[in-house]
């Protein structure tokens, strides 16, 4: 592992989205959809899996809790923190159906799913986002630099310019606070 390296591929990588106006423009239309769904007494539903079910537990938390304003908690759930949902679901219907279950039981038109997945093909994550489809929710995906099946089941998707999976998480987690910082700043300031 070259440290260096390392460090100049995330510093490019971000470079990239920094200097990408199209890119910015798709986060601040994510973040005005999502103002536009609380405005509407919706939520913001998150999930991924590993690194990305991290990321999605965080960026759900800073809706919550709150960002950099004090303000009311923002209506916003990790499918990921239902462990006894997770393994049921998983146990009886498979892990496939591990998301796409608690949507079909927490979620209803109008709210907002975000899903966050590096490669864009994660097969519980893509039943998720059908279901979400199915029942008029407005979908959302951080993904990878790569074409992926979840570009066809998103309405909203932000492609990281790298295929390196923990330099995409990093760059996930960025958005994720600059989309929170966006939706306070809209809803609080």
């Amino acid at each position: 592992m070259d440290i260096n390296n390392y460090i100049q591929n995330s510093i490019e990588t971000k470079t990239k989205i920094l200097n990408d106006s199209q890119m910015q423009a798709n986060i601040r239309k994510m973040a005005d959809v999502i103002v536009n769904a609380y405005n509407n007494n919706r939520k913001v539903l998150t999930a991924g899996n590993g690194g990305s079910a991290c990321d999605s537990q965080h960026i759900a938390g800073e809706l919550v809790a709150k960002f950099f304003i004090d303000r009311p908690g923002l209506n916003a759930i990790a499918l990921v923190n239902y462990i006894s949902s997770l393994t049921a679901i998983s146990n009886d219907f498979g892990y496939e159906k591990s998301f796409s279950r608690q949507i079909q039981a927490l979620s209803e038109s109008g709210d907002i799913f975000l899903a966050l997945s590096t490669s864009g093909n994660s097969k519980n994550i893509i039943i998720a986002l059908e279901e979400a489809k199915k029942k008029g929710l407005i979908t959302m995906g951080l993904v990878g630099n790569n074409k992926c099946k979840m570009d066809d089941l998103c309405d909203y998707i932000i492609h990281v310019p790298s295929t390196v999976t923990p330099i995409i998480q990093e760059s996930h987690i960025m958005i994720g606070h600059i989309i929170c910082a966006l939706v306070e700043e809209t809803l609080f300031a």
